[in-house]
């Protein structure tokens, strides 16, 4: 007996954690101008905050591709932005941009569950 209490305990947790990631959206409510975000601050479907230019942008602050360059402020750049703001406050227009491409992006995502990208094909 004490075998089939552990399985199910070990489902029950999955389930749990399964659950837990769930709630994502609540975080884009706690978006606020009067709030200081620190630099690379992430928002699931917004993107990465970058405290310098007050916006959230799809790459980190100067992430670095060696075929672009470093990334900040919306732009491929041959050299990393030396500015050292580490937090700031969003503007209003940066908290609505966020909120639409957030929203763009988790209603655009579609699972169609077991099974539903192993239909293929074959002649």
């Amino acid at each position: 007996m004490k075998r089939s209490e552990r399985i199910v305990l070990v489902l029950s947790g999955a389930v749990a954690s399964a659950l837990a990631g769930c709630g994502r959206d609540d975080e884009l409510v706690k978006l606020s101008p009067d709030v200081v975000y620190t630099n690379n601050h992430y928002v699931p479907g917004a993107g990465y905050y970058h405290a310098p230019f007050h916006m959230w942008y799809p790459h980190p602050y100067n992430y670095y591709r060696a075929d672009r360059g470093y990334y900040y402020g919306g732009t491929w750049n041959a050299y990393p932005d030396p500015q050292t703001v580490t937090g700031s406050k969003p503007s209003v227009h940066a908290i609505n941009k966020a909120t639409v491409e957030h929203k763009t992006h988790t209603s655009a995502t579609r699972r169609g569950g077991f099974g539903s990208s192993s239909r293929s094909t074959v002649s």
